[in-house]
């Protein structure tokens, strides 16, 4: 058994990491962004994080206090999609019987009932995210008939926070955690391999944030984008002057107010799974 105080703890660190890194477009300690600022991200992992690891909770109850307690400290929807990734996560790593969370992750999607729907609805309806929930099948305003898995699932062809839940959360264990140990055996220190995975995801597919909100053309734009930045950043001299070129790209999706969130939504997920990870194998060894 690993504690709920580690989940907690290593929730706030992945949040707290996320916002080190110069991530193009979206808010950071290096630049605010859309009304926004690094503050309201920590309060919110603050406020957040003992609902996420709390004791005898289901994913559903996870994802809806941590989005009601979120909302009672700073007033707007700053951290749904990372909750929609990290309670699942959680979940796997509180009720783990084996070390692997990634099984242990597919494990707890499998499980999902109507229930965890049901308040995974109300927590999405809550934060009102732009353009979510407008859609007439499975539309959260509406009482849940499917369970959760379902829901994502039929979400997954537009929204990547959907994807996760069903494909077993495989850019988060893939994608994101490839790019993460590519940029640690590079000798990257923490900000710049967050960086890094950020960039990897921005890169690889349309952001679905951006895509809800300005449509499918301009997130495919931003993407291609992304994949220039990142190459200019990974020739770059060294730290200084590959933060300087992702601080140039920030300035410029931002002065168009794109923000790319579920590319950061994801960081966060991948930054919050590597930590699940290392509790999961000391508890292994110590138990």
């Amino acid at each position: 058994m690993i504690s709920h105080a580690s989940v907690a703890r290593a929730f706030i660190d992945a949040c707290e990491a996320e916002l080190a890194a110069p991530k193009p477009g979206n808010v950071h300690w290096f630049a605010p962004g859309h009304g926004m600022e690094a503050k309201d991200f920590i309060d919110s992992a603050h406020a957040a994080a003992l609902y996420i690891a709390a004791p005898d909770a289901s994913v559903g109850e996870r994802i809806l206090r941590a989005v009601e307690a979120t909302w009672a400290a700073v007033g707007q929807n700053t951290n749904l999609g990372i909750i929609l990734l990290c309670a699942p996560l959680a979940h796997a790593a509180l009720s783990a019987k084996s070390h692997d969370l990634r099984n242990e992750t597919a494990r707890v999607l499998a499980t999902l009932d109507v229930a965890d729907a049901a308040a995974a609805f109300r927590a999405i309806a809550r934060a009102n995210p732009a353009g979510l929930g407008s859609v007439e099948a499975h539309d959260v305003a509406a009482p849940a008939e499917i369970t959760l898995l379902e829901a994502m699932r039929a979400s997954a062809d537009r929204d990547r926070i959907g994807r996760q839940y069903a494909n077993d959360f495989s850019d988060i264990f893939g994608t994101g955690l490839e790019a993460l140990r590519r940029a640690r055996a590079r000798g990257h220190d923490a900000p710049r391999v967050t960086l890094e995975i950020y960039l990897a995801f921005l890169k690889s597919f349309p952001d679905s944030h951006v895509a809800r909100k300005y449509g499918i053309e301009t997130a495919r734009t931003v993407r291609e984008e992304a994949a220039r930045a990142a190459a200019r950043i990974d020739s770059a001299a060294g730290r200084d002057e590959a933060f300087a070129a992702a601080l140039d790209f920030d300035r410029k999706l931002k002065e168009n107010k794109i923000n790319p969130g579920t590319s950061a939504d994801l960081t966060v997920a991948v930054l919050f799974a590597e930590s699940l990870t290392a509790i999961l194998a000391s508890a292994r060894k110590n138990g």
